[in-house]
């Protein structure tokens, strides 16, 4: 059953985004993807993103991330407006405080699976050795130890995409912001896959805020976020199937 933010009463808002605004621009026209769009997701809670092709949805991940500025409005983390920080500063929440999951893994070839998860914490810093345990660590949760060793072209799919996931979260992100997370897998791999991911939301804490068009698992997500006309309201599983195929030619 969908959730309301009013049940996780106790929590606080991780992540706030406040009357987002972008405007992109083709050839002579001028494309007003978000026009104000406002939410917020709490500790342990995983909302999920649906919306048209081409609605913004991936604008606002971006925006959200602090890969993008928006062109008004604000992204909070924690309390903080981060859209005021500096590049350098931006770049530093966005390294150890955000973590990203995207369609395709983008896993680095040459590198085992426990030396993908280990990359994202030495670059932020962390000594190698306690980098690797927090590495085996989270491919043990993700039930993929046995795998640590290999190279990613020795994976399956979901296994990728796995190690993709657990690279994410490998430096403790108060955010996790996930595009199509499970859009490249068959069904039934993109079903455990999920579960996973839910569970390990829930346990840690981190607040999940996942773009998708597959229905069935948004309905399994605490609340869904429907982008309409440039602005996010709160849907039903019903309102935002529906919503989905709608035609609307926009960006993101």
């Amino acid at each position: 059953m969908t959730k309301t933010p009013r049940e996780f009463a106790g929590t606080r808002p991780v992540l706030q985004v406040v009357s987002l605004e972008r405007t992109y621009v083709q050839g002579d026209r001028e494309l007003q993807v978000l026009r104000g769009a406002s939410a917020e997701i709490f500790e342990g809670e995983s909302v999920a993103l649906v919306g048209p092709s081409g609605s913004g949805k991936s604008s606002l991940l971006h925006m959200a991330g602090l890969l993008e500025k928006p062109g008004g409005g604000s992204v909070l983390l924690n309390g903080i407006d981060c859209t005021a920080l500096s590049d350098g500063d931006r770049t530093r929440v966005r390294r150890t405080q955000i973590g990203f999951v995207y369609q395709f893994h983008n896993l680095l070839p040459e590198f085992s699976a426990v030396e993908n998860v280990m990359m994202p914490q030495l670059l932020a810093g962390v000594r190698k050795k306690q980098a690797k345990t927090r590495a085996l660590e989270l491919l043990s949760n993700f039930g993929l130890y046995e795998r640590a060793t290999h190279r990613p072209s020795e994976l399956s799919g979901g296994e990728q995409q796995r190690v993709a996931i657990a690279r994410a979260v490998a430096n403790h992100p108060a955010v996790l912001l996930a595009d199509e997370p499970t859009g490249n897998l068959d069904p039934h791999t993109a079903d455990r896959v999920f579960e996973e991911l839910i569970y390990f939301i829930k346990a840690s804490g981190v607040a999940a805020l996942m773009a998708t068009h597959n229905f069935d698992l948004a309905a399994k997500m605490d609340r869904v976020l429907q982008l309409d006309e440039g602005l996010l309201v709160e849907a039903t599983h019903a309102h935002a199937a529906r919503a989905a195929y709608a035609p609307q030619t926009r960006y993101g």
